[in-house]
Formats: structure tokens, sequence, C-alpha cells
């Protein structure tokens, strides 16, 4: 997702994932589509999964109460066996289909928190929520389920498969880390810390759903917005613009209005999003964590955490940001001074007064206009090529064409909101259904604020022996159509909605036996690998003719306006990759020395690593949302990612083809198939024939010369 941080758009956080570490990850979904638009009039795909979005508040209520009473009871028929009675069929499996029950009856109940438009509804969500939550941590922390794991990972471990081994291993691993190997003084204890931290959680991300923060401006304080965004603006009664801190209303201003005030006061509003609230939660959360890293042996946090990554400990993290700092720093230096330049010849022009730094809400609008002034991009004239309709029909065409699927809009479909689709996925060679996916795209009060791939019933085998077919939605906040114009989309926009869907698609495709490993159930620096991998197809000048039309003409987008948008991909590299560098920085630093203060803690890395301070008496850290949903000490996996995902692009679709599709299908066969049931770098090894290189991650962002 573009998550909570204060340049999201701009530096490429896409992805909220919500992990509990003593529970199962909120799952995503994904998409896909044909070639040619989407089929609306098609009604051979019927709405087959039993999701339902019209639960209210007391059914949420019950279906809660009865998923736990099943599961318990499951749990429970487990527990009581006799030890020398364990066996696979009466152990294993019962257990394997708990799991599959709780995690795909469990979202049509917790997810509606996000996107719901009832108010009421998305209260009686967050308070299932919490519930199951409280739930995952009392039945992972069974000891009488977890010793009869451990007989099964000794007695039968010649009779395992290598899918189920892995299963019982992770299960006997997890079991370990919520400490029931440990005496039962520090169980419970371990267990009030879990639940607390559940609650906090949810509750932290809650208060920024809900946030509805707005200011008002005049006309003349907008000077430099386009007509579009001024048109497409509410009024107040006495004629001046309301302007919201969603996405669609925030980024553009930053980046285009001339008024520095205006820009100050909307990056001091937006920094500032729940802050008293969430700065208390957030710093109890981090408390509470190294407590309970304490009391599992830990030395910190972040190594509890990391243990379970291909990073392993919080050292390696830090060599790999030291690392990357230094390959960036001179560029950032470089950057740095030009956009002092930018600023003291705009201050001397229209008479504003120079403070010789840049200031945070001058960074988004000076960054803008290098790539204007460097590379001549005319965004105004970009975003006409981008409409909604448009990008989504390409996109699906190149997801389609490159992994072999094709997508068909499901008709009446059950949906939360009007505005809302579902599609169905299948395999074009076989016609097998592989997945269904829905696509929320626009704002809407209440509305969950960032772009996000939540997986809603998982792929894996059901208590039939069959694979159950697995749903997912796509979240994001693209601004809305109006009555003149489509809904158009920068080009950074472009490139979250094929990220996201990257996500959808692994989501959809993996091919695995238990819920544990489905789709993005990967280690966390690996679980943006594939998505960041495709957002290269924004990059290259066929793809984007595919995904871009002139939304009054259909006219193609022009070449030369291509060449810079392509040319710009370096813009501004060093300043973007040193934020990324500053925002792992913090969370690695809070997650191994609880009791800091996190407004100091960033204010502190924003001036060290960035060199632009950040702004007196906000606090980023409060509506960083990462941090209390599930990439707590693991911001880092994005820059980590990288790494991996330049590598599969550069070294095989930039040399084999960058739409040929038996690399695609291998690529789907061998990473998006095989879910978490494989380690990352051993999946890298299988399709790139060798370890793992950093070089054409460096080469991307033009860190070295091309080859």
């Amino acid at each position: 997702m573009h998550g909570g941080a204060g340049m999201a758009c701009a530096l490429g956080v896409r992805l909220f994932y919500k992990l509990n570490r003593f529970s199962n990850p909120l799952y995503r979904m994904t998409i896909q589509s044909k070639c040619v638009k989407p089929d609306r009039s098609c009604s051979q795909i019927q709405n087959i999964n039993t999701l339902r979005w019209d639960l209210s508040p007391q059914q949420i209520q019950i279906r809660t109460e009865e998923l736990i009473t099943r599961i318990s009871t499951m749990y429970n028929d487990i527990g009581s066996l006799k030890i020398e009675d364990v066996c696979i069929e009466n152990t294993l499996k019962p257990l394997a289909m708990a799991k599959v029950d709780l995690a795909s009856s469990r979202h049509v109940l917790d997810f509606p928190q996000y996107v719901c438009p009832s108010k009421d509804i998305r209260a009686a969500s967050t308070r299932a929520d919490k519930t199951l939550s409280e739930f995952d941590v009392e039945i992972n922390m069974r000891e009488d389920v977890f010793h009869r794991l451990l007989v099964l990972q000794t007695k039968f471990q010649n009779n395992l498969s290598h899918e189920e081994k892995r299963f019982v291993d992770r299960l006997v691993t997890l079991g370990k880390r919520s400490g029931l190997h440990l005496t039962k003084d520090i169980q419970e204890k371990i267990k009030t810390i879990s639940k607390k931290i559940s609650e906090l959680s949810i509750e932290f991300n809650k208060n920024l759903n809900e946030d509805n923060t707005f200011l008002v401006f005049t006309e003349r304080e907008l000077s430099g917005l386009a007509e579009t965004y001024i048109n497409g603006l509410e009024k107040t009664v006495d004629g001046k613009y309301i302007v919201t801190l969603e996405y669609p209303h925030y980024f553009p201003l930053m980046k285009r209005c001339h008024i520095p005030e205006t820009r100050r006061r909307m990056e001091t509003a937006f920094h500032s999003r729940c802050k008293e609230v969430n700065t208390e939660i957030l710093e109890e959360l981090i408390t509470l964590k190294a407590k309970a890293a304490d009391l599992l042996g830990y030395s910190s946090h972040a190594n509890y955490v990391l243990e379970m990554n291909m990073a392993k400990n919080a050292s390696n993290v830090s060599d790999f940001l030291d690392i990357f700092s230094e390959m960036v720093k001179p560029v950032g230096s470089k950057e740095r001074k030009y956009i002092l330049a930018l600023k003291k010849r705009e201050c001397l022009m229209k008479g504003y007064s120079y403070d010789g730094q840049i200031n945070a809400w001058d960074l988004p609008y000076y960054m803008n206009q290098v790539e204007q002034f460097k590379f001549a991009v005319n965004k105004d004239k970009l975003i006409e090529y981008f409409p909604l309709d448009v990008v989504t029909e390409g996109l699906f065409g190149i997801y389609q064409e490159l992994l072999g699927l094709t997508f068909t809009e499901v008709q009446h479909a059950h949906v939360w909101h009007e505005n809302v689709r579902l599609f169905s996925a299948q395999d074009s060679e076989t016609g097998e259904e592989i997945g269904q996916f829905y696509l929320d795209l626009h704002p809407r009060e209440g509305k969950f604020g960032h772009a996000a791939c939540f997986g809603l019933k998982p792929s894996c085998k059901g208590p039939d022996g069959k694979r159950q077919i697995p749903v997912a939605a796509m979240v994001a906040n693209f601004t809305k159509p109006r009555r003149s114009w489509p809904s158009l989309l920068q080009h950074h926009e472009v490139e979250t909605y094929f990220h996201e869907f990257g996500h959808v698609m692994h989501e959809l495709c993996s091919k695995v036996s238990f819920s544990e490993f489905s789709g993005t159930q990967v280690e966390m620096d690996f679980v943006e690998v594939p998505s960041q991998m495709l957002e290269n197809w924004v990059w290259e000048k066929e793809p984007l003719k595919r995904m871009s039309r002139h939304y009054k003409d259909g006219s193609p987008i022009p070449d030369n306006l291509l060449d810079k948008l392509i040319s710009s991909r370096v813009a501004n590299t060093g300043l973007m990759n040193l934020r990324q560098v500053v925002l792992s920085r913090v969370d690695q630093y809070l997650h191994n020395n609880p009791g800091s203060k996190t407004a100091d803690v960033f204010a502190k890395y924003c001036q060290e690593v960035l060199g632009v301070p950040a702004t007196p008496g906000t606090n980023m850290t409060a509506s960083f949302s990462h941090l209390a949903g599930g990439y707590d000490a693991q911001y880092y996996s994005y820059l980590w990612s990288e790494v991996y995902s330049m590598d599969i692009y550069f070294n095989r679709f930039k040399k084999e083809g960058i739409m040929n599709s038996k690399v695609g299908k291998e690529y789907r066969r061998t990473i998006l198939e095989a879910g978490g049931s494989v380690d990352g770098m051993d999946m890298l090894k299988t399709f790139l024939g060798r370890a793992p290189c950093q070089d054409a991650v460096f080469q991307c962002k033009g860190l070295v010369p091309s080859v």
C-alpha cells in the first residue's frame, strides 16, 4: 500500500500488510483481465464465492462468536488426544482444516472496517477484529496442541510430504516464538501482552481510517493547481475551497501549489493526523513488544521479528542500510544543492523570504520542479492520457498476456459499495477459474486511506481435498470521476496500481496445500518482490502505450512525452531513496530502543540522513501505519526487496522480452504459485539460475552506468 509515510506516493510505500506475529497475516487479493476491455455484459461467470457484505452489526457479532466456537471445538478435539494416539489423520489434517476455516470465514467480519460506507458496520467489524485477534492469541498459545505438534514433528518426519513437514515445522517454531516451551507464568505474561498489542494496533489504524480532517483555502491560496483539481473540490458557503488530507487532494497540492504557506499548512496537518492519541498508542506498542521479546529471550523486538526473515537480525539490516546509504548519499547531496538553487531563484522572482534550507513542505514541490526543468515532463499533459478505465484495460491485458490468464467481470456481484467491481480470473489454456478479485478504487468517508491488497479467502486445499478458489480485494483512492471528465491518474498512481495488482496476482496464482502458505505469506522482506518487479512495466514504452489514450479523443500518447517520462525515472532518486532510508532507520531504532520519543527519533533521522528538518510540532510516526500494521522492524524490506525484484526484471524479462509469455508463465509457476511453501532465496535461485546480486537495483536507480 501507500502507507502512512509522509511521501508515500512518491516513495513507493505501496502495501499495507496487517500482521499479528502471534496469528496469521491478513491475506491479500489478486486481479486479472483480458487483452480487450473487460466485458461488462458477460453473464457466463456467476458470483460463486460465498462472501457476503450485507451483514448487520448484530450478525457480525453472532458470526464472530459462532466462528470462535467452531474453531475452539476443533482445537479442543486435537488437544484432548492422548499423546500416544497422535497421528497425521487426527492431528495434522484437522488442524489444517481449522486454519482454513478460520482464514476463509473471518474476513467478511474484519474487512468491512476498511471499506464499508456504514460507520456502525465499520465499528462492528473493528470489534470483531479485536475479538478474533484475541482469539488468535489464545489458539496459538494452546500448549496442549503444541505438544501434539511436537509428536508429529519427531515421530512422523519420514511420513510427511515436503509441504506437510514445512507446515508442522512452522507451527512448532511459531509455538516456541509464543513462549510455549517456557513456564506457565511467562506464557500468561506473553498472552496478556500479545492481546494488548493486537488491541492497540487495531485502534491505531482505526483512528487513521476515521480521520476526516480538512483545510479551507481561497482560490489565490491554491495558485498553481490545475483547473481540473480546483473544479473537483467542494466549496464552503462563502465560496472557499475544501481540501481534505486524502491522497488525491494532498499530493497534487504539495507538488503543484505555488504558495509556500498553503503547502506548510497542508504538510503540518498531514503529519499531525491523530498525533496525540496515536503517538501514545505507538509508544506503548513499542514498549509492549520489547517486553514480549525480552520474556522470550531476545535482545530486542527487532531481532525477534527479523529471525523469521531473510535478513535474520538487526545487525544485517543495519549493514544493508549503511551500504545502501553510502551509494545514494552523493547523489542526494547534488539533488539538495539543485533544489536549493531552484528555491532561491523562485524566492527572488516572487519576492519570498529565502531561508536557505529545504523544508518538509518544500521537498515534494521542488522535486516536481526538477522533473519539469531537468526532464521536461509536462504532468498536466501527461495525466490526460491516463484515464482510469484505459489504464485498467491496459493493465489487465498486460497481466493476462504475461501470466496466461483471462479476466471476466462478474455480473450482479454482491459488493459493499456500488462503485466496487468483482472479476473472475481463469487460466487462459485450461479455462480453470483460479480466483476472484474486487476493485475498490475511489475514496469515500471512513474508507482505508491508502492503496492495498487484502486477501479475503486463501488459496489452499479445502475439506474436500480440492483447491478452494481464493478471493482478494484491491483497495485504492484514485481521483473520482466528475460529470465533465473521467478519473485521471498521475503516472505514480499508475505505478501504484501495477504494484498492488501484483499482490493480487500473488494471492490468486498461488497453489499450495495449506492456508499458512497461501499467496503473500512469504518472508516479510520477500513479500514486496513480485509486485515491485512488476512496477517496471510502467517505465517501458510499449506497455505504457497499451495503458494510455487521451481521455477526450482516444489519441495515443506522443512518443516525445513518453520518452521524457521514461528518462525521468532517475529524477530525485537520491532524495527519494534517502527518504526510504530515513523511515527504515526510524523503524529499526524504535524497535531496538524502546522508550524513545517517536517524534524526536523521526526528526533526528530526517535531519541526519535526508538533510530536511521535520516540521516542528508534527509527528509523522503517528500516521505511519506500517509500524502498527505488520511492518514493525521490517520497513527496510521495501529497499531490501528491490535488490531481488530488479535482478529478476533486468536479468530475465529485460533480456528475454518484457512481454515474453514463456518467461511470464515460468515466473507464475516458480514465484507466484509457490506462495510461502518455498523459501524466497530458493525461489530466486531457481528462477534466476544463480544466486541473486545487487547490480541491477543500483543500475535502475542511475547510480551505476548501464551495461
